[in-house]
């Protein structure tokens, strides 16, 4: 390891981490710097810059506060590691894709949203005689400025026959009132109507009219003694029920419950309209009537910033408050268009951004944070980002540390790396192949290191890729695309060839994929429409890489033709860790047992039954070539390779994965633990694997988010393999190596939000080189060598 042996003054250092795939790693970096964390997906650089100096920071300030103020903290589990020394405190500006709330905005999370109020409150024109407000009137999240028709959702919501009885041909017992829970909670239900009188076989649409308005909108909540149906193996006794109508059933799980999807499911089945008081601007009238510049609170917020901005600029010489508001908002604009986010307004709702958008918009709100001595851990903030905005994001990381801060960025845009400080290069592979420091020092001494995969990329990028020049077996039109910034596009999609979609953050591409879909549901020819994207394969443990694949439906009818299987009577379903019968009964299946902490965060021990194994003790009895069904799963899929080589459906699962590089990862690997890149790459396999590609279209968006240039590579001719076997894959991306292969081009700009939306050009990579106007033109041109 380089670079390392020098004073102690002024570093951080790590001795012993063994966080994932990190082997027992020992490092040093500078305070005061800007550090490039380097190495394919999967190498250990975020376990290493997260995982390890992140959550020691954390964990040394919660030991700093009181038990009962933890819990209300969001908090990481302590890393494995032997030492961490001159770590200061530190901000985490991850990819996070949990979704915000629907209440949060771009206002919000910046902060804006409290100067417009307060610019509105102390210097808005207020109508003749009307009283001066106070800045939380101009807020919907109040109750003193919500509106109190729709309390500030801007829509209301209403329960109606229609939307809880879908199908009125079935009768109550057949299942006509579909907003009703599942299970027991809805047999309930049936039963106690059944005791009250009421006809549960007849068709809904035939029981009197008062009938159905009664069992559906109710205030009433009788109870009444239910003696339950008999059913074979169970004693039913008779109990007390509780009826409740299906409107106060919906509405509650609705306005109450703290599960997004509980909210989701109760959503459905409830009418929605705009609110007939504020009209969908969520504000009470006279907040509403209160304007700045000619707007009130609502078309200000409504404005991209770009626009806001300039608005805005000539009452920053004001010597009053007008002044000072106003000023303080331009400054923190201005943070946000150096950061590509100019076309982004106020109330743009927190869930419709990406991760990048979302991590570059906290990042222009730390700009203004005035913190000193702290260190900034981002994950890729250049994702998203176009060539033309990463010089601004080069600058605002230099400023983090001219103000006294450290900045430490895993990232793989080669750009970014270039203008940091220092580099920690890891690897030399993924998974069990990585895990090691290659390097660590100013960027320059990365050049001796002959096994870094990044070496190549930083300081001798192979040349251009040439463009296929396929020719197209057809066209997809599109006709009067008008949506979000685009407005009456008329654009043609080749099919059964790859096309990319470029411009700038904002400029309308993502939309354009959207109306592409659409359009393919209803064209002859497109067989169906495939999104790969880097969304989770699961949200639970028990969604895994065998799970998605297939693999694990091969692997249990191997177990369970193997010659002790079928003396024990065991099945295919015996080898599931899903099924009672084949699952470790304490973890069920689960391989570890949730520990609620009171005031700690919430703690995943292994089974001690099964320790991790997730089966049970006659399950693993069965063994095919000397391992266990839980022994195969552990395995790598480049271990697992040679070991069913010979069993076709296995080796053809496992030969497309290696193929997308994910060899690294263990066939039992669960979902949640998965990069959305390397999600991504498994759905990707899942497609190469699958037998129907011809008149699929396969649309990507940004595929090589996460992706180091190795890994984009390895996708790039993974896409094209789609092609090549007659499928047509669309995608939006900014990284020029794979932009430069594409068959055609769609270029969208000029710029961001309402400056996008408009064809710039079409046609081959090099023919768009010379295209007036276009941002991605002069980078694709400089890519490829053009004049």
């Amino acid at each position: 390891m380089s670079g390392t042996e020098i004073d102690d003054d002024g570093m951080v250092r790590v001795r012993g981490a063994r966080v994932h795939n990190l082997r027992d790693v020992a490092v040093a970096v500078p305070r005061g710097a800007v550090v490039a964390f380097t190495g394919v997906s999967g190498s250990g650089k975020s376990s290493l810059a997260f995982g390890t100096l992140f959550a020691e920071a954390q964990h040394r300030y919660l030991e700093s506060v009181s038990p009962y103020a933890r819990r209300l903290l969001r908090q990481v589990e302590a890393p494995r590691v032997d030492a961490v020394t001159g770590m200061p405190p530190a901000v985490a500006l991850e990819q996070r894709r949990s979704a915000p709330s629907s209440r949060s905005s771009v206002g919000t999370i910046s902060t804006m949203s409290n100067l417009l109020r307060m610019l509105l409150s102390r210097c808005g024109d207020y109508p003749p005689g009307a009283a001066r407000l106070d800045s939380d009137a101009f807020s919907p999240n109040t109750p003193a400025g919500a509106c109190p028709e729709c309390h500030g959702q801007g829509v209301l919501h209403r329960a109606t026959e229609r939307s809880l009885v879908p199908d009125p041909s079935l009768s109550v017992r057949e299942g006509a009132i579909a907003s009703w829970p599942g299970a027991w909670q809805g047999k309930n239900l049936r039963d106690i109507l059944g005791v009250l009188g009421h006809d549960l076989d007849r068709p809904w649409r035939e029981l009197p009219a008062a009938e159905r308005e009664w069992i559906l909108f109710t205030d009433e909540q009788p109870v009444v003694t239910v003696h339950p149906e008999r059913e074979p193996g169970r004693i039913q006794r008779p109990y007390q029920g509780k009826y409740s109508s299906a409107r106060r059933l919906v509405l509650k799980a609705f306005s109450e419950s703290r599960s997004e999807s509980t909210r989701a499911k109760a959503a459905a089945f409830l009418e929605q309209s705009p609110c007939p008081l504020c009209h969908g601007h969520r504000l009470r009238p006279e907040a509403l009537a209160v304007t700045f510049a000619g707007l009130p609170i609502t078309g200000l917020a409504a404005l991209p910033a770009d626009r806001l901005a300039a608005l805005l600029q000539p009452f920053t010489a004001d010597e009053g408050p007008a002044g000072l508001i106003t000023a303080d908002l331009a400054e923190r604009l201005s943070a946000l268009r150096r950061l590509g986010l100019g076309y982004l307004s106020l109330d743009r709702a927190a869930p419709t951004l990406s991760t990048g958008e979302f991590q570059r918009l906290r990042l222009a709100t730390q700009l203004r944070s005035g913190l000193f001595g702290v260190v900034y851990v981002l994950d890729e903030p250049s994702a998203g980002l176009h060539p033309a905005d990463t010089e601004a994001l080069r600058e605002v990381l230099a400023e983090l540390r001219a103000a006294g801060n450290s900045v430490f960025v895993v990232e793989h845009d080669m750009a970014v790396v270039r203008g940091a400080d220092w580099l920690v290069d890891v690897g030399p592979g993924a998974g069990a192949g990585g895990g090691e420091v290659l390097y660590s020092g100013p960027v320059d001494g990365l050049r001796s290191v002959s096994s870094s995969a990044t070496r190549r990329f930083l300081f001798a990028p192979p040349p251009p890729p040439a463009s296929r020049g396929r020719t197209p077996s057809g066209v997809l039109r599109l006709r009067g695309v008008t949506r979000h910034n685009l407005r009456g596009v008329d654009v043609d999609v080749p099919l059964g060839v790859l096309t990319a979609v470029t411009g700038v953050s904002g400029a309308g591409k993502s939309t354009l994929l959207g109306a592409a879909a659409e359009a393919a549901a209803a064209d002859p020819s497109v067989g169906r429409v495939v999104t790969v994207d880097q969304t989770p394969l699961g949200r639970t443990p028990r969604s895994n890489l065998a799970t998605y694949t297939g693999l694990l439906d091969v692997v249990r009818k191997l177990f369970a033709a193997t010659e002790e299987a079928r003396r024990r009577g065991y099945d295919a379903g015996r080898f599931s860790f899903n099924v009672a019968s084949g699952r470790c009964p304490t973890c069920e299946g689960a391989g570890s047992i949730e520990v609620e902490l009171l005031f700690l965060p919430t703690a995943w021990n292994p089974c001690p039954d099964c320790h991790g194994s997730r089966y049970n003790p006659q399950t693993l009895e069965i063994a095919y070539r000397g391992a266990t069904i839980a022994d195969v799963l552990a395995m790598t899929v480049d271990d697992a390779a040679p070991f069913l080589a010979d069993v076709p459906a296995a080796a053809r699962i496992l030969t497309v994965l290696q193929q997308v590089g994910l060899g690294y990862l263990r066939l039992g690997q669960p979902a949640p633990e998965l990069s959305g890149g390397e999600a991504q790459r498994v759905k990707l396999a899942a497609e190469l694997h699958a037998a129907r590609r011809q008149h699929t279209l396969y649309l990507l968006d940004e595929p090589t988010t996460g992706l180091h240039p190795a890994d984009s590579e390895v996708l790039a001719a993974q896409l094209h393999r789609l092609v090549d076997s007659g499928g047509t894959v669309l995608l939006a991306e900014h990284h020029l190596p794979l932009v430069a292969t594409a068959d055609h081009l769609i270029d969208l700009g000029p710029a961001g939000g309402t400056g996008g939306g408009r064809v710039l050009a079409t046609g081959v990579p090099a023919s768009l080189t010379a295209t007036p106007g276009s941002p991605t033109a002069r980078y694709l041109a400089s890519y490829l060598g053009s004049d």
